[in-house]
């Protein structure tokens, strides 16, 4: 990480989104971006690779779904078979069209509550975390920008920021 970065702070999620593209355009590299609310676009303003959560939540789903269909046999059919309502419990296959919505409930559940827990790991958000967020403001109504000088004059960089429409700029000095 850069032992220096500019904090541009801005007060229109719009200015952001062109400010973002221009600082890609001028080859400068963009450490972190602090926003109220999530900017529609930003994502691939700043270059991102699009999120693999859907995948993962497929994933979750299909192991949800056999972790139903292993359960509803194990219970149903071997375990402890019951007559209910004058149907036969033979066979997995006669019963499935009564174990539907057990199958799509635990399919949703598994999904849904695996994807938040995965989201949560890998966004590093866990219980007593402390807040990382530099500025209070960006939780209120301003964003802000953490561009790393590296080897650029500092100087050069914050009037281009203000050219880019950023209404404070502060230098931090990383240790």
């Amino acid at each position: 990480m850069a032992s220096k970065v500019i904090h541009a702070l801005y007060t229109d999620d719009d200015l952001l989104l062109q400010a973002v593209r221009q600082v890609k355009e001028a080859r400068y590299h963009i450490g972190e971006i602090y926003t109220p609310f999530p900017v529609h676009g930003l994502d691939k303003a700043m270059g991102l690779e699009p999120t693999r959560l859907a995948i993962t939540s497929f994933i979750y789903g299909v192991i949800g779904f056999c972790v139903a269909v292993v359960m509803m046999n194990y219970m149903m059919i071997e375990d402890w078979p019951m007559d209910i309502g004058g149907k036969p419990s033979f066979s997995f296959i006669q019963n499935m069209p009564s174990f539907v919505p057990i199958m799509f409930e635990l399919t949703v559940f598994f999904a849904a509550h695996l994807m938040v827990i995965t989201f949560y790991l890998r966004s590093k958000l866990w219980p007593f975390k402390l807040a990382e967020n530099p500025d209070i403001r960006t939780t209120d109504d301003h964003f802000l920008m953490e561009v790393e000088v590296a080897n650029h004059n500092t100087d050069d960089l914050t009037k281009f920021l203000y050219d880019t429409g950023a209404s404070e700029i502060k230098l931090i000095d990383n240790k």
